[in-house]
């Protein structure tokens, strides 16, 4: 085993704990949090994976811009921060389907990848020529769309916002 299994295996198990962390906890601005930690642990992946522009993509635009859009949309709409118990609902089906997704997934995964190891020697896929050239030319239609939904996201939180504000 080598040092970049030891440090895929380290932040893939930091990213599943806060991942847990986020699905378990009963406040939503702890869940943000460790939402920003899960994605911090997939960007360490993605390091030690030679995808230096992932990386830092995924730690600019998930963990530097949604979380904090969802940060600041629990704070602009004033919504209430504390644990409810008329919301609570039983967690035995939630747990039996998210199980079974994720040994499905898992399944499909090792069908279509077989158990092989990354070649972290080699630095083909990472770079950001290479991404640059994906983002926007396969997936351009896809990221456009997402950038809109973001921005309808912070306008509808302004709305919200500005409505509770002239309410009270």
């Amino acid at each position: 085993m080598t040092l970049a299994d030891v440090l895929l295996l380290g932040f893939g198990l930091l990213a599943l704990g806060a991942a847990l962390a986020v699905v378990t906890t009963k406040r939503i601005v702890r869940a943000g949090l460790w939402l920003a930690v899960a994605f911090a642990g997939i960007a360490g992946a993605a390091l030690v994976l030679t995808a230096e522009f992932l990386a830092w993509v995924l730690v600019l635009v998930y963990v530097g811009a949604i979380v904090v859009l969802l940060l600041f949309a629990t704070m602009l709409t004033r919504a209430p921060t504390d644990p409810s118990d008329d919301l609570d609902r039983p967690r035995l089906p939630g747990a039996l389907i998210a199980g079974g997704v994720g040994l499905g997934l898992a399944a499909v995964v090792a069908g279509a990848f077989g158990w092989t190891f990354a070649d972290t020697g080699r630095r083909a896929g990472g770079g950001a020529a290479a991404m640059g050239e994906a983002v926007f030319a396969e997936w351009v239609l896809p990221f456009e769309v997402l950038s809109l939904l973001l921005l309808a996201a912070l306008v509808g939180a302004v709305v919200v916002s500005t409505r509770g504000a002239t309410n009270s």
